[in-house]
C-alpha cells in the first residue's frame, strides 16, 4: 500500500503540530496532496480508470475546500503552506 501509517505520521509530523495532530488543515491539506499525487501517477499509466478519476476530483475539491477556510480564518497559513507544498490558486 502506497500510504502506510510511518507515511501518515511522517506527513502530519512535518506540516501538522505533531505527528498526532490529524486534525490541522495544513496537515490535512498536505496528506490530500499526497494522494492526490498518487492517483494522478497512477491515471497516467491507466487513463481508463474512471473510478479513480472521480475519487480524485473528489479530493481535488476537499483539497480546494480546506484551502478556502484558510484563506477566511488565516491568510499567513494559507500562504506557507501553499509555498511549502507548492501548489498554486
Amino acid at each position: 500500500m502506497y500510504l502506510t501509517a510511518e507515511t501518515k505520521k511522517e506527513i502530519f509530523k512535518k506540516h501538522g503540530k505533531s505527528d498526532t495532530d490529524t486534525g490541522s488543515p495544513e496537515g490535512q491539506i498536505a496528506l490530500f496532496t499526497h494522494r492526490i499525487n498518487h492517483l494522478t501517477g497512477h491515471l497516467k499509466n491507466n487513463r481508463k480508470d474512471f473510478n479513480t478519476q472521480r475519487s480524485l476530483v473528489k479530493l481535488v475539491g476537499k483539497r480546494r475546500n480546506l484551502l478556502n477556510y484558510l484563506i477566511k480564518t488565516d491568510i499567513t497559513r494559507y500562504r506557507a503552506i501553499i509555498k511549502e507544498l507548492g501548489l498554486r490558486k
